[in-house]
C-alpha cells in the first residue's frame, strides 16, 4: 500500500499571518497538507502588481508557500526579502517572481507550482480562485457601500454598522483544485484572520460555502486571539464562530478551537491602548452552539514571537499563535476526525 496515500488529508483555508501559523507547525506532521488561499489583497505590492501587470495577488500565496518550505533559510529569506529604496520599493522578491512567472506562463497556478518546487514546499498551496475580483462591504440594503479590500482593512465599522454583507466584483468561483481538496480533505482547519478581509473575502467565493457544506471533513475554526479595533471590538469566540458560518451559508463548523492562556499583563496594557483585546471567553453561548468548542493555551511567548527572522515579527503585534500548540491541537483533532 501506498504509505503517503494513507496519510490523513488536511486542508487549511485562509489568508497569510494566520495560514502561517497554521501552516508552520502543521508542515512537521505526518499529514498530506493543503493551503487555500484568500485572493481578495488589493493593497500595497500585491495591489500594485494586480494594477501595473494585471496579475493576481501573490502576497498571501506566498507567505503560505514559505511557511510550508523545506528550503535553506536563506532561500526562505530571498522570497520574504522586500526591496526598500528605487522602482521596487515596496515589493518582496517572492511576490515579483510569483507575478513573473504568471506573466511567463499566462497561468497562476502554474507560478504558484514553480515557486513550490523551488522552496520545497511540504504541501501544496492552492489559490482559492483564479478569478481576478476585488472585494466589496455594503450595509443597508448598498445604502452604503466600501470597495476595495485595502481600504476596508484599515476603516471602522462605526455604530449600528453590523452584519455588513461582503461580495466580490466581478463574481469568483472557486478554483476546482480548491473545491476537489475540500471534498477529499479528512480535516478542514479554517485558519485565524481578519473576519471581513481575509476569511469572509474567501468565504464569498462562489462555491466555497457549497464545498464546506457537502464535505465530510471535520471541519475546524482557529479563533482569533484578539479583536479587530473598530471591527470586531466586542466579538466573543460564538460571535467570531457566527460570522465565520454566516458567510458559509450555514452551520458547517464541527470544532471551535480557541486560546485560553493569557499573557502578561504588561502586553496586555500594551495593546489595550490602541483597543487590541483579547477575545473574550463567554462560556454560556458556547455551551449553547451546535460546535464542540475547547480551549488549549496557544499562545507564543513574548520572546518566541519577537524573534529575528521570524516572518511575523514585522507586524506590530507580538501577541500571536504558537505554531506548535496549534499544531498539536488539531493533530488531536485529526486523530478522531473519521466520520460514519
Amino acid at each position: 500500500m501506498d504509505t503517503a496515500t494513507s496519510l490523513p488529508r488536511v486542508v487549511v483555508i485562509g489568508g497569510g499571518t494566520g495560514s502561517f501559523s497554521v501552516l508552520s507547525g502543521l508542515k512537521e506532521q505526518p499529514i498530506l497538507l493543503t493551503a487555500l488561499v484568500n485572493m481578495a489583497d488589493d493593497g500595497g505590492s500585491s495591489g500594485q502588481l494586480r494594477d501595473d501587470f494585471g496579475v493576481l495577488p501573490p502576497g498571501d500565496v506566498r507567505k503560505c508557500l514559505v511557511a510550508l518550505s523545506d528550503a535553506p533559510q536563506e532561500l526562505r529569506e530571498l522570497f520574504n526579502y522586500r526591496y526598500e529604496d528605487g522602482p521596487l520599493a515596496g515589493h518582496s522578491f517572492g511576490n515579483l517572481f510569483l507575478s513573473t512567472v504568471e506573466r511567463m506562463t499566462h497561468d497562476f497556478n502554474e507560478s504558484v507550482r514553480i515557486a513550490g518546487k523551488v522552496l520545497r514546499s511540504k504541501g501544496n498551496v492552492v489559490p482559492i480562485t483564479l478569478d481576478n475580483s476585488r472585494l466589496s462591504i455594503a450595509w443597508d440594503n448598498h445604502k452604503i457601500v466600501v470597495h476595495g479590500e485595502g481600504k476596508i482593512d484599515v476603516m471602522e465599522f462605526g455604530h449600528g454598522l453590523k452584519n455588513p454583507e461582503l461580495f466580490l466584483e466581478p463574481a469568483a468561483h472557486i478554483n476546482p483544485a480548491a473545491t476537489e481538496a475540500i471534498a477529499r480533505a479528512d480535516v478542514v482547519v479554517i485558519a485565524p484572520g481578519d473576519i471581513y478581509t481575509s476569511l469572509g473575502a474567501l468565504l464569498v467565493v462562489d462555491g466555497v460555502a457549497e464545498a464546506l457544506q457537502e464535505t465530510k471533513a471535520t471541519v475546524v475554526y482557529v479563533c482569533n486571539l484578539v479583536v479587530k479595533p473598530g471591527q470586531t471590538t466586542d466579538f466573543s469566540v460564538a460571535d467570531h464562530a457566527a460570522e465565520i458560518e454566516r458567510f458559509a451559508g450555514g452551520p458547517v463548523l464541527d470544532t471551535v478551537l480557541y486560546n485560553d492562556a493569557r499573557p502578561p499583563k504588561t502586553l496586555l496594557d500594551k495593546y489595550a491602548q490602541v483597543g487590541e483585546l483579547m477575545v473574550p471567553v463567554r462560556q454560556s453561548e458556547l455551551a449553547q452552539a451546535h460546535y464542540r468548542a475547547f480551549g488549549r493555551k496557544l499562545i507564543a511567548s513574548e520572546a518566541a514571537a519577537s524573534q529575528k527572522g521570524d516572518l511575523l515579527a514585522a507586524s506590530r503585534s507580538f501577541i500571536r499563535h504558537d505554531s506548535k500548540a496549534l499544531a498539536d491541537a488539531i493533530m488531536e483533532l485529526v486523530g478522531t476526525a473519521s466520520k460514519t
